[in-house]
């Protein structure tokens, strides 16, 4: 039986989210994805770079990544609306939702794009390119967007077919297609070649993709050891990974966030650990794990980034041993310089592992890991707000759970916004 695989990708995602939003829901006459516009985070707390884009905001080289006021420069009518992850969320549920009605074998790699597994559902729903075009209707007369679906017979291809001509089109790249359609094209287009392997393979000669793959593979593995071999795979259109409906176990669990001001006291600066202790460990408790490395990363006003860890002494996900091990680390580490960024990390996850019992331990860890428990049941059942430290009384701009999606970033008051 033939494999066939689809990668659906939804077209500007962030935007195209918000402009039928601003439509349908809230009275909107102008579609953001006609003009030149932008979803960017907001400067005055250092989230200001863009994170997507409408295809007419291209024509300026507005770039994913790029300072909110590069772009500004690049485009001084460009419209930009705030983030609303909120929104993204159901709007990705919903697109996955139409997914589930062609195949119960799903992965979703990230919030905006699937791989689907249609082997063998050519009786049920028609030939592959039938029924992606029928996939990319339904989204858009239902939920409003566009998507782009690639069909091959590997997920790799299937990623690499999304990425043709857009938006809103459906595009095959079988194996037996590679050559006409994939070698031609410039090896920066390949997936796992960024930058700095393009510099390099450009500087051996290797310029497209069909070079790469025409390249002997102990070549390119001397230039870049097991990497090479990825990409020269990819090139040949090998890839022999699965659609995984079920994610694979985390090897590691970290929160990091940027604070709107320098941080220029180990005071202040442990507040921000303490909020960051605070969503790690709920994290790890509620995927039933512990871990045994702690490790803390900054990055000062200069933009420099440097991180320290600790071994544990035994696994743990209770919020006082990760925020302590995370301050001891802090203090050997920090050198004075003041900070915009900081982040906890974790590894070395285990699922179960008993603590060895001392008489000299300093806390009943077997209480203190009951009472985190019951305050991530409190903050489950009455929001994450029900329940505060009092540490965070008086602190501030520092959120008492920080990392991961930033609060402003999470919903939008569209009352002070201008629907256009």
């Amino acid at each position: 039986m033939k494999t066939v695989i689809f990668h659906i990708d939804v077209n500007s995602a962030f935007l195209s989210w918000e402009a039928v939003y601003r439509l349908h829901h809230l009275g909107g006459n102008i579609d953001l994805r006609d003009i030149p516009s932008a979803v960017g985070g907001d400067m005055s707390k250092r989230h200001g770079i863009i994170l997507a884009k409408s295809i007419p905001a291209k024509k300026y080289k507005i770039q994913t990544g790029e300072p909110v006021t590069d772009a500004l420069r690049k485009c001084p009518d460009l419209v930009l609306v705030p983030p609303n992850y909120n929104l993204y969320q159901k709007s990705s549920k919903a697109f996955v939702n139409i997914l589930k009605q062609y195949s119960p074998t799903i992965e979703q790699y990230s919030i905006d794009e699937c791989f689907v597994d249609m082997t063998g559902t050519e009786s049920l729903f028609g030939e592959p390119e039938v029924v992606a075009n029928t996939i990319r209707e339904r989204v858009y007369n239902e939920l409003g967007f566009t998507v782009n679906i690639g069909i091959s017979d590997v997920k790799v291809l299937a990623k690499m077919a999304s990425d043709f001509k857009k938006p809103n089109l459906c595009h095959t790249l079988w194996k037996s297609e590679i050559k006409h359609k994939m070698w031609p094209l410039p090896v920066s287009e390949l997936f796992f070649v960024g930058r700095a392997t393009t510099r390099k393979l450009n500087n051996l000669g290797i310029k497209t993709i069909g070079e790469l793959a025409q390249t002997s593979l102990p070549t390119i593995k001397s230039h870049f050891g097991k990497h090479g071999e990825v990409i020269w795979s990819f090139a040949n259109g090998l890839d022999f990974s699965a659609v995984e409906p079920t994610p694979p176990p985390n090897k590691g669990y970290g929160n990091s966030t940027t604070v709107s001001f320098d941080v220029t006291d180990a005071t202040t600066a442990k507040l921000v650990l303490l909020s960051l202790a605070e969503t790690v460990s709920a994290r790890l408790r509620d995927d039933n794990v512990k871990v045994k490395l702690v490790s803390v990363g900054i990055r000062d006003y200069n933009l420099r980034y440097y991180s320290h860890q600790k071994k544990l002494e035994a696994a743990t996900n209770i919020t006082r041993e990760i925020y302590e091990s995370a301050c001891q680390v802090f203090d050997e580490m920090w050198d004075k310089m003041p900070i915009r960024h900081l982040g906890i990390h974790t590894s070395q996850v285990v699922t179960e592992e008993a603590r060895q019992l001392n008489l000299f331990d300093d806390y009943d860890y077997e209480k203190l890991e009951r009472l985190d428990r019951a305050v991530d049941d409190i903050r489950k059942r009455f929001g994450v707000d029900s329940i505060i430290r009092a540490s965070f009384a008086n602190a501030g701009k520092i959120d008492h759970m920080s990392g991961g999606i930033s609060r402003e970033k999470r919903t939008v008051d569209y009352t002070k916004q201008n629907v256009l």
